[in-house]
């Protein structure tokens, strides 16, 4: 099979694509229409937790496929149900609200909290945010989120998102005033070049948003589910929030996420907040199973002791060719270069041959590693190997 550029064009052109089609994923790779195959480490920029096209997941689609698809959000179906009940056993919230995206789980966060303060701190809307975080594409998350630049692309901005600056807790001190209603993070940056935060400072914010009344959100769209080898970021750092969001990892590879709140903030009425196709049992079933397969006995121990073992490898490839470390949690992980080269690398490990590799670089020094949450020690070596010889063959050039 050939690539047709022709064929691409009723899509609308929104990011550059390289002139490959993907027909087939297995676990750790995929395969393009030429049968070449890649060791992916992106996975969907961290959606597909379990690899592609899991078992867990294939089997959970036949069987609801065939049950029922969506009977509309007005009604109660049971995967939305088993779900609901999974996720606050696992967690300190009480309720849940299915959503598609993790944009759109974030937009219901700020609602949320926004109604929140409309019946308890007096109409206080503002919600502090941080440089270089990412909470979505839409107008209200873009304007949460402090990527450079994203204020001036679909400009006016939502107003109420001032930004702090990640692990200093006094620059979160100095924004706080009565219009305040609360103080949304992601537990690791990913987007900004996954940065963590520190667990001293996730504690001061903690303590500091209780005295002040404040609500604390943690947007897990991409840290949440294993994938800092806890089953919630949150977790790591020994507090307990007011709101999280999930996305990306909670359907493994389907359009799932998710809204989270304790009970005391749970005030939304009826009509407030609704979607045509949340929590339809479609998506929630797979939801289940890869939940359940993340819950498994020693599932989390796994990612932990693989994610150990990616960020020393990493380490020794950072010795090696004088770069700047690595850092990250679980396996959410970044390669610090010492130079902007990272666009070429990613560049020359898709084309490597005669098999290539999927690798991703938020900033120009820097590569991020996203793979699957059950990876084996063998593909990591795999991809540690072919990365050094991909810098070597950039910097050779």
């Amino acid at each position: 099979m050939k690539f047709d550029p022709s064929s691409v064009n009723a899509l609308m052109d929104i990011t550059k694509r390289p002139e490959l089609v993907f027909v087939r994923g297995q676990g750790s790779w995929l395969y393009d229409h030429t049968g070449k195959r890649y060791l992916d480490f992106v996975q969907g920029w961290a959606v597909n937790c379990l690899g592609h096209c899991p078992a867990e997941a294939v089997k959970a689609i036949n069987e609801q496929a065939s049950l029922l698809l969506n009977p509309s959000p007005a009604f109660y179906n049971k995967p939305s149900i088993d779900l609901s009940n999974r996720i606050t056993g696992a967690s300190c919230f009480d309720r849940v609200f299915f959503a598609n995206t993790g944009a759109e789980a974030n937009e219901g966060a700020i609602k949320l909290a926004r109604k929140w303060g409309q019946l308890k701190r007096n109409g206080a809307y503002k919600i502090i945010t941080f440089d270089h975080s990412f909470h979505g594409r839409t107008i209200a998350t873009m304007s949460a989120s402090g990527k450079p630049g994203w204020g001036t692309m679909f400009p006016p901005q939502v107003e109420g998102f001032p930004k702090a600056r990640l692990n200093d807790i006094d620059s979160v001190k100095a924004l706080i005033d009565d219009q305040t209603v609360a103080v949304m993070l992601e537990p690791v940056q990913g987007e900004g070049g996954v940065i963590p935060a520190d667990r001293e400072f996730m504690k001061a914010l903690r303590q500091l948003t209780t005295e002040r009344g404040l609500l604390l959100i943690v947007d897990e769209v991409q840290t949440g589910y294993g994938r800092t080898g806890a089953m919630f970021a949150y977790q790591l750092f020994g507090i307990e929030p007011d709101i999280m969001t999930l996305g990306k990892g909670i359907g493994g590879g389907v359009p799932l996420a998710a809204l989270c709140a304790r009970e005391a903030v749970s005030v939304f009425q009826h009509g407030d907040q609704g979607g045509t196709y949340n929590g339809n049992p479609l998506m929630t079933a797979v939801g289940v199973a890869v939940f359940d397969a993340l819950m498994a006995p020693g599932f989390l121990q796994g990612v932990q002791e693989r994610g150990n073992y990616l960020s020393q490898g990493l380490l020794k490839l950072s010795a090696k060719w004088g770069m700047q470390g690595e850092r990250g949690e679980g396996l959410l992980r970044a390669l610090i270069l010492d130079r902007d080269d990272g666009p070429a690398i990613v560049e020359a490990a898709r084309d490597f041959s005669p098999e290539g590799m999927l690798l991703n670089a938020p900033r120009p020094n820097l590569l991020r590693f996203m793979p699957a949450l059950n990876v084996t020690t063998e593909e990591i070596d795999l991809m540690l190997e072919r990365l050094d010889a991909i810098v070597a063959q950039v910097r050779s050039a």
